[in-house]
């Protein structure tokens, strides 16, 4: 039985929704982080998207890469990995700077939270 969700404009609606929703975050992310700083609206766009294809493309390499680390740290590595794939994107994305490693670290992490939130705000 074919089902709405398996329509190509279900996936570019839904697509649209995650970035937007994750562009959101970011500037959520940068007005309670200090180390973190979006100049508007449009580069908060751009990282998204950018972070979207650096999660995409390059985190899994960097996932198989770190393994052995990621194991012997019980996963607790893969928020340091998380952190740099922020780093990466911030290099990419004009008007979106991130201060350090730490900041990274806490972004990300505040990133993944408010993401979280925003789309089970969003899904209600």
């Amino acid at each position: 039985m074919y089902h709405e969700y398996y329509s190509a404009a279900y996936r570019r609606r839904s697509w649209v929704i995650r970035w937007l929703i994750n562009a959101i975050a970011l500037l959520v992310t940068a007005a309670i982080l200090p180390g973190i700083h979006v100049k508007n609206v449009f580069a908060a766009l751009l990282a998204a998207a950018v972070m979207g294809i650096v999660n995409a493309f390059v985190r899994p390499i960097f996932l198989l890469l770190t393994l052995p680390l990621n194991l012997l740290t019980l996963g607790l590595f893969t928020f340091v990995l998380n952190g740099l794939m922020l780093l990466l994107a911030a290099v990419f994305v004009p008007g979106f700077t991130v201060s350090g490693l730490m900041s990274a670290i806490g972004g990300a992490l505040l990133l993944g939270l408010v993401s979280s939130l925003i789309s089970r705000v969003a899904r209600a």
